[in-house]
């Protein structure tokens, strides 16, 4: 078994349809939000299978999925070669790694990502650098919860407060930041609602 539990995730991911039916309502909330055009350089980082990739694909230009699990980075490397994500590029980096790619974007998803990584404050310096100025960052992610969705011993963010991240992702240099009620992800524990923040950099 890999130590990425994504890792392991990966080959059935896409046949869950309530993953497939998020990414649908991602991909519309953006749309309705972002001025997009077939120009814009795109990342989408954290990926997992490339779901929501694959809605925008039509929308936006040249776009690169990067995700540090290798099992997705292998279902997308599939769907590139099937043609379900033509032309895509594929990366594997870590925004709280020392070294990012060279490339710049024109917007960047991150979608149930951010959550994942303990030091927020490095991971939204990394997407600061990694976009063009004028560029539309847009993060979907948990609303602040009591802990439940991942339990014990998870070692990330048990969802984030909006105001806080509203003022954390203007003090990583973002402005013009948007705060949107997005989705949700319904369990046998309960409902867990999602949001969309949308900033620009300044």
């Amino acid at each position: 078994m890999s130590s990425d539990p994504f890792d392991d995730k990966a080959a059935t991911w896409d046949t869950d349809p309530s993953h497939v039916e998020r990414a649908k309502v991602v991909a519309q909330a953006i749309r309705r939000e972002v001025p997009l055009s077939r120009s814009m350089r795109t990342l989408e980082y954290g990926a997992g299978t490339g779901l929501v990739s694959e809605e925008l694909q039509n929308d936006v230009g040249p776009l690169t999925l990067a995700d540090t699990s290798a099992g997705m980075r292998e279902v997308i490397a599939s769907k590139v070669t099937q043609g379900r994500l033509p032309e895509v590029k594929v990366a594997d980096f870590d925004l709280g790694a020392a070294e990012l790619p060279d490339g710049r974007f024109e917007l960047i998803v991150t979608v149930l990502t951010l959550h994942h990584m303990p030091d927020l404050k490095r991971a939204l310096q990394g997407l600061h650098s990694l976009l063009e100025p004028g560029g539309q960052l847009c993060v979907v992610d948990l609303d602040k919860e009591d802990g439940s969705f991942h339990g014990d011993g998870f070692g990330g963010h048990h969802g984030f407060d909006r105001g806080e991240l509203s003022g954390q992702l203007r003090s990583a240099g973002f402005d013009d930041v948007r705060m949107i009620d997005c989705h949700y992800i319904e369990r046998d524990d309960g409902r867990f609602p999602m949001f969309l923040a949308v900033a620009t950099l300044s």
